[in-house]
């Protein structure tokens, strides 16, 4: 199985690298592109691949965590590197266009990860993250993870 993950996203990586190459691509390609990227984004997470981060991330990357606080590129690399994410499994991953070099992908998300003031993140969070294309490349500049659990 582990043989299996590991070619899945090797694959995936060289599909990135021949879209990241290619020119803006039209809408239906776009959609592809982007939710090939985010998946290979989570795989980084979930195999400690923090080369293939710090490709991805932008310079200024952000993100808002499921606790509300506000984290940068290093704590996305030292929690990939520490291993804290034990899953990562999207579903429902929708690419929405904002102009020709920027779109934005949510999904919904099964986490499993140490985060927060109860030392776990919650399972299950609805992702948003912010894409730009700059330099032939797609990477990921916002994210934000909210939980999906009842208001109270």
């Amino acid at each position: 199985m582990k043989k299996f993950i590991f070619h899945f996203a090797m694959v995936n990586v060289s599909l990135l690298a021949a879209f990241a190459q290619s020119p803006a691509p039209s809408s239906s390609m776009l959609e592809r592109t982007l939710a090939a990227n985010s998946s290979a984004f989570a795989q980084a997470l979930l195999h400690n691949d923090v080369a293939f981060l710090r490709r991805t991330l932008t310079g200024d990357f952000e993100q808002i965590n499921s606790a509300g606080r506000v984290e940068g590129d290093e704590e996305i690399f030292e929690a990939a590197q520490n291993g804290e994410f034990h899953e990562y499994s999207q579903y429902n991953v929708r690419v929405l266009p904002i102009t020709e070099d920027s779109a934005v992908v949510t999904y919904d998300c099964i986490v499993s990860r140490p985060e927060g003031d109860a030392g776990v993140a919650p399972r299950y969070q609805h992702i948003s993250e912010l894409w730009l294309h700059d330099d032939g490349a797609w990477r990921l500049r916002f994210l934000q993870a909210t939980p999906n659990r009842p208001v109270d």
